[in-house]
């Protein structure tokens, strides 16, 4: 009998803890009203909690799409051109235009002049150290006899080599062409062959600016003789 007793006692304490719940009248509330004893989350210690900020020492912050997309690295910009003229090593302007002042040295059998004129040269490279040029002379000397004065015009084309990667470009050409002599000479042609072959220097200044110096031996073969001249010319090279 005490053992059922007790057993019925355990029972009804079980089942009355399990149905426990706390009553209360609250603003609005009927009398007898039932709420869940857990307090909201805005109402507990966690809702104060301030996370830290990326930029916080130690903080560490998740990543939003917003964020993500203004934190992604921004595109390379697009690299510069390579100069066009660089010391060392350049990728060197193709045609030069050369003008200079010459002193042309004329020695022959019936007429002997010092000149001094223009000598205006074109050159097409093809590569950083082979050029096609083109050339042509203009010399004037003083009067020699009934007043007559010596001119002389020449032109040619050919090949000219040279270093283009530093401050001093020296270089070497060779020229073929022909030659025009005034005055006329008793029978004589006033024409003849010209071959040029010579050596100069270039000092570059600027990317489209050198002077140059150069020397070179001019065959000639006015009046039927065979002439061996020389000239010299100073004078400045435009690169284009």
């Amino acid at each position: 009998m005490k053992k059922a007793l007790i057993g019925m006692m355990l029972m009804l304490a079980t089942g009355w803890s399990a149905g426990a719940q706390e009553v209360r009248i609250g603003d609005g509330g009927a009398a007898g009203e039932t709420v869940n004893t857990a307090a909201k989350f805005e109402e507990t210690s966690g809702a104060n909690v301030k996370w830290m900020n990326a930029g916080e020492a130690g903080g560490i912050a998740l990543a939003t799409p917003e964020s993500a997309t203004a934190e992604a690295p921004a595109e390379p910009a697009t690299p510069r051109p390579t100069p066009k003229f660089v010391f060392g090593s350049r990728d060197d302007y193709r045609w030069q235009l050369g003008v200079g002042v010459e002193f042309f040295r004329f020695r022959s059998n019936v007429i002997n002049a010092s000149l001094v004129g223009l000598n205006t040269t074109v050159t097409y490279y093809t590569n950083s150290w082979f050029g096609l040029e083109g050339n042509l002379v203009t010399g004037f000397a003083p009067e020699i006899y009934s007043q007559e004065h010596v001119k002389y015009f020449g032109g040619g084309g050919g090949i000219r080599i040279g270093s283009r990667r530093a401050r001093w470009e020296p270089w070497g050409h060779a020229l073929f062409g022909g030659g025009h002599l005034q005055p006329q000479t008793e029978g004589a042609s006033r024409n003849a062959l010209m071959i040029q072959a010579g050596a100069g220097v270039d000092y570059r200044i600027h990317a489209r600016l050198s002077l140059r110096a150069e020397g070179d031996w001019v065959y000639t073969s006015f009046f039927h003789v065979n002439q061996n001249n020389f000239q010299v010319v100073a004078g400045a090279v435009l690169h284009f």
